[in-house]
């Protein structure tokens, strides 16, 4: 089997098993756009807007997620203490809870993975994937092209 496709196809299971640990503890129907809107917003409130520019995407698509994260109660529109006009997203406790569910599903699946292959496979993994990942220009770019939790 090619390289790409080994590794690609590992991605896609690693996705398979992370919406599984998230669906098992009630976080279903997510879409694939939530799970780096929901990491930016992590860090600090923002407008639409800036949310789409973070995330190198239109505002019309930005805009969409928004709707899509608040029907589905990840994210609340607060007005902006300095101008009221101004809506800012703020993460939901729903949201936060996601998100650690997924940081949980990380860790144990790394742990998983060591205690199969054993720790120094998955270390010398890690070594070889991060510097795939540092031969791009961007390596955070390569990260919001992925669209996945």
């Amino acid at each position: 089997m090619d390289f790409g496709v080994l590794l690609g196809l590992a991605y896609n299971q690693f996705v398979a098993e992370l919406h599984d640990h998230l669906a098992e503890r009630g976080f279903t129907h997510l879409r694939p756009a939530f799970g780096f809107a929901l990491k930016v917003l992590a860090v600090r409130p923002m407008t639409t807007s800036q949310l789409a520019a973070r995330l190198e995407i239109t505002p019309q698509g930005a805009a969409k997620t928004v709707e899509e994260m608040v029907a589905a109660g990840f994210v609340e529109r607060v007005s902006d203490p300095a101008d009221g006009r101004v809506k800012m997203l703020h993460l939901t406790e729903r949201a936060r809870a996601l998100l650690a569910a997924g940081h949980d599903f990380h860790v144990d699946f790394e742990r998983r993975l060591s205690a199969e292959s054993g720790e120094a496979a998955i270390g010398a993994l890690r070594e070889v994937l991060t510097a795939v990942v540092a031969r791009s220009d961007s390596p955070e770019g390569l990260a919001r092209t992925l669209r996945q939790l």
